[in-house]
């Protein structure tokens, strides 16, 4: 269920185009049963997850790479799962009523976020390190998508590109992370690397492992120094803000850090590392907040601020990790359970403030706190949403903000006791920094509050009359801040069920969730604590009472920051340099970048053969040669050496081909016939390109006296040959292992219930080859449609001068013969050359054929009825969108391959066997059919969409 659970998000979001049928209702009414249906799915799990049950499922993938779809679904697992679904289902109901059904783009924003709500799901309930980072940075993709919705603005795509690259910057060193654990565990299983922890500080590879890992934590969380992407990100519609910036993009970084704490906590550098860290990001946070004049912006700074917190109090937590003492052990776990609890305080009120700044903006028709005040008359269930908000934020009773924040006070006290580097009193360093940062957040939660609702209303200054939100917009943010009054009057059965587990599970599984349990109350008496909470108060009011005096609105959130500032210029310094760089190489000429390709393969291929021990030639293994072979390769050479001396290219063309029919016919002699039949086709299919593409070409120019014979090319060519020669005959007697070959002859029929070798090794054994080569085929094919039809101009001086449009480059090169022999013949011709490529998609497991092959004659077909009647008369008839049919090829091959999930077989498994069938009597049925199906409809519409293409056709 759990594979089922991560795949319904993407599924639904493949189904939202279909939803242009249903033009009359908004489309979010269609992707709301989505998160629904799951977050009441992940409700049903939590009296397992309350009893210490997890759910751990796999089905294999690549096992001999380590690399499985293993997922789990314990107590901190589960608690994320309810946030993605349960915030993501109040997040679609509040975005239908805030961006309406006829929005800039309403299906895409669905499917972006569907796509991101199915990424969060696979990170937090994978267990395999590598199937995690690819929902790692699948979230970074969707969020960059989310981000850039409104993209013709120059902010949403500037915030949208920070938060990418440094995202996927901390991914890439994250991924580096795993590698290394795997180097040191042998596995990428999490829970097989956190049973081996205890061995692990010892190896020289860990410091480096946890320095990477914590990297990706922090960029995605917007730790200090890596924060600054998060502020620009607000230019995210707010229903994106409130979901990706709230509970589930930016905790991302918070759940791998609890997620490895049993594999790194026993190491001070961990304690020292997140602890200082979140403390520092708390303080700057929560100082920046206060200087902003956006409210989206104060939010921004608020959610850096308070992730700060929570990761402070993850490593406070990890401080456990150095006892064997019950008593030292729940002193110091404290601080887990308060990071957990405070997570989802968090989630909780910082989602209902971002809709509630999204509804000031929505009636107000701005953000900026100089521009509001007065509203508290105009919009009252509003103003009630953020004062609760806001309080709960600001740790201020009865709310369950102020239950966490104190629990964070005790941690944050608790661990002066803690000196795991001898510092002594300089520990007390924690609990002021806490102290001094929970000031700012009094202060900016009494801004966000106070002066957007308080004080003079300045109608004068908004776009528009301000009025209550209607009851759909408001229904999410007033449910959600609800659990605020909820969860501080349930702390302990809110413990028991969620919290209690979600501590078990960050602690290794060591603890039961009862034995986890923390009592929570409101009243501790008078602590040390509950003075700082009134130092706080009293503190923060004389800051709010003489905020105005202090100046501290005197500049933009996005204005002269230091950091900012270092980002932008290391941005330009890669991209001149870069520039700089390529242009050094990238100077326009073909022949030089042949030349840089081929002299990289000699060196690299040559110098292999050359310092390789043990490399021999093997001649002795050859066969005879038979004159017929002598004169083929005769005849193929002579063909080759005259392409360069063609007057024409149409002659260089002949020639060409000329040695590929040598080759084909090769092939026929070693009783190849399904290379010799790609290659035929090939051969002939590439002639009709080669005439298209002349429209595209200057005139062949063979000016003798100014001709000048290029060594280089000779030294280069010779260098090529000769190198590939000895690598052929290297490969006949250097391999000190079996021939493969023997494998597949054996395995072929046993195995994939294959007689043709060559088929079942295409998708079969090597499928994975297969289905990346027509992927790469198809992206190919779009790349020449863009290139073609959207038109590349080097400078805008030469776009403006052009006056062809873009999809007709050049005059149109003809392809429609008058002959009427030739117009008579192909229409007989074209039914046989169709039946027998149909005769070989089907006959290609057993005999010579298959898919690609099939695919080839095809569209061998399909260009003779073009040359012979014309691309208007094929396009008239034959009524298919060739860029479709790629992507339904693509598509059922991918569905095969990952049908066998279904049946707990590894991507890409194929099954056969024998079925009496009426009529047919025994026969042999293989799903490997059904993917070469997907290679045939895919190689049909890459052949046609180019062939259309660079004809001039849409």
């Amino acid at each position: 269920m759990l594979h089922i659970a991560i795949l319904i998000p993407f599924l639904w979001a493949a189904l939202i185009p279909l939803m242009r049928v249903l033009p009359r209702i908004h489309p979010g009414w269609a992707v709301l049963p989505a998160p629904g249906a799951l977050f009441i799915y992940f409700l049903s799990r939590i009296p397992q997850s309350a009893a210490g049950e997890s759910l751990f499922t796999t089905v294999p993938w690549m096992p001999d790479l380590g690399i499985d779809l293993s997922l789990v679904l314990d107590g901190w697992s589960l608690l994320f799962a309810l946030l993605i679904t349960g915030i993501g289902t109040l997040v679609v109901w509040y975005s239908m009523f805030y961006m309406g059904k006829n929005s800039e783009s309403i299906r895409q924003f669905y499917l972006y976020l569907l796509m991101f709500m199915g990424a969060m799901l696979g990170v937090v309930l994978s267990d395999n390190l590598m199937v995690l980072y690819a929902f790692w940075e699948l979230t970074s993709i969707a969020s960059f998508l989310l981000i850039a919705f409104w993209y013709r603005r120059e902010r949403s795509r500037y915030g949208a590109l920070k938060s990418m690259l440094i995202t996927v910057f901390g991914g890439l060193a994250m991924f580096a992370g795993f590698n290394l654990l795997y180097l040191m565990t042998g596995t990428y299983s999490i829970r097989e690397i956190a049973a081996q922890a205890a061995s692990l500080p010892e190896h020289s590879l860990f410091l480096p492992a946890m320095i990477l890992v914590l990297l990706g934590a922090f960029t995605k969380s917007a730790q200090f120094p890596f924060h600054i992407w998060l502020p620009d990100a607000m230019e995210a519609p707010t229903p994106v803000s409130a979901y990706l910036h709230s509970a589930t993009m930016v905790k991302a970084g918070l759940y791998l850090v609890a997620r490895m704490s049993p594999v790194f906590a026993g190491d001070s550098a961990w304690f020292w590392t997140v602890s200082l860290v979140g403390l520092v990001t708390l303080l700057y946070g929560s100082f920046k907040a206060i200087r902003q004049t956006d409210l989206k912006a104060l939010l921004a700074y608020s959610t850096i601020s308070q992730l700060g917190l929570i990761m402070s109090l993850l490593g406070v937590g990890s401080a456990a990790a150095f006892f064997d003492d019950p008593a030292q052990i729940a002193l110091f776990g404290l601080a887990t359970t308060a990071a957990v609890f405070h997570l989802i305080n968090h989630a909780v009120f910082k989602g209902s403030l971002f809709m509630v700044v999204g509804i000031v903006d929505h009636e107000t028709g701005t953000r900026d706190l100089r521009r509001l005040g007065g509203l508290i008359k105009l919009m009252p269930v509003t103003f009630a949403v953020a004062l609760i908000g806001s309080f709960s934020m600001a740790g201020l009773p009865p709310f369950s903000g102020f239950l966490s924040k104190e629990m964070f006070f005790t941690a944050m006290v608790n661990i002066r006791e803690f000196d795991a580097a001898n510092v002594g009193s300089w520990m007390l360093l924690l609990p002021i920094i806490a102290w001094i940062a929970s000031v700012f957040t009094f202060v900016y939660s009494m801004i966000l509050v106070f002066k957007t609702f308080g004080g003079k209303a300045m109608n004068n200054k908004l776009d528009k009359l301000p009025h209550e939100a209607s009851a759909g917009l408001l229904a999410s943010p007033v449910l959600l801040v609800s659990l605020a009054f909820v969860f501080a009057f349930i702390p302990n059965a809110l413990g028991r069920t969620l919290i209690d587990p979600a501590v078990a599970a960050v602690r290794g599984g060591v603890l039961s969730p009862a034995d986890a349990h923390v009592s929570i109350h409101f009243w501790h008496g008078w602590t040390t604590e509950l003075w700082m909470t009134i130092g706080v108060v009293l503190l923060g009011s004389a800051l709010y009472m003489t905020y105005g005096r202090l100046k501290m609105l005197d500049r933009e959130w996005s204005g002269r920051d230091t950091l900012n500032r270092l980002y932008n210029g290391l941005l330009n310094v890669l991209e001149n340099g870069g520039r700089r760089f390529t242009d050094l190489y990238m100077t326009g000429s073909v022949r030089l970048y042949l030349i840089y390709i081929f002299l990289f393969l000699i060196a690299a291929v040559g110098g292999t053969l050359i310092f390789s021990p043990g490399i021999s030639l093997g001649m002795e293994n050859y066969a005879p040669i038979t004159f017929y072979e002598v004169a083929l390769v005769v005849v193929m050479l002579g063909a080759a050496a005259a392409v360069p001396f063609a007057k024409s290219r149409v002659n260089a063309i002949l020639f060409t081909g000329a040695a590929g029919y040598m080759v084909t016919a090769l092939f026929l002699i070693f009783r190849a016939p399904d290379l010799a039949l790609t290659q035929m086709i090939v051969e002939t299919v590439s002639v009709i390109l080669f005439l298209l593409c002349f429209k595209f070409l200057p005139k062949l120019k063979r000016e003798k006296e100014k001709h000048v014979f290029k060594w280089t090319n000779l030294l280069v060519a010779a260098g090529v040959g000769i190198t590939v020669t000895l690598v052929a005959m290297a490969s006949m007697g250097s391999s000190p292992f079996e021939p493969i070959s023997n494998y597949f002859l054996n395995e072929s029929y046993e195995s994939a219930g294959g007689k043709n070798v060559v088929n079942v090794i295409l998708v079969d054994f090597r499928g994975f080859d297969t289905l990346f080569e027509i992927m790469v085929l198809g992206i190919a094919s779009l790349g020449i449609y863009g290139l073609i039809k959207l038109g590349v101009r080097t400078t805008p001086e030469q776009g403006a001068k052009s006056t062809k449009p873009a999809s007709q480059p050049h005059a149109s090169f003809p392809l429609r013969s008058n002959d009427v022999i030739l117009r008579t013949m192909s229409r007989v011709i074209v039914l046989i050359i169709i039946s027998f490529s149909l005769y070989l998609f089907f006959a290609g497991h057993n005999n010579p054929g298959g898919g690609f092959i099939a695919a080839l004659m095809t569209a061998a077909a399909l260009i003779l009825l073009a040359v012979s009647f014309g691309m208007d008369t094929v396009r008239r008839v034959i009524r298919i969108d060739y860029r479709i049919l790629t992507a339904i090829g693509l598509s059922i091959a991918i569905l095969t391959a990952a049908g066998s999930f279904v049946f707990g077989a590894p991507f890409l498994s194929h099954a056969f066997g024998h079925f009496e069938l009426p009529i047919l009597g025994d026969t042999e049925l293989a799903t490997a059919v059904l993917f070469d199906l997907g290679v045939y409809l895919a190689v049909v519409g890459v052949v046609m969409n180019i062939i259309f293409t660079i004809k001039g056709e849409d």
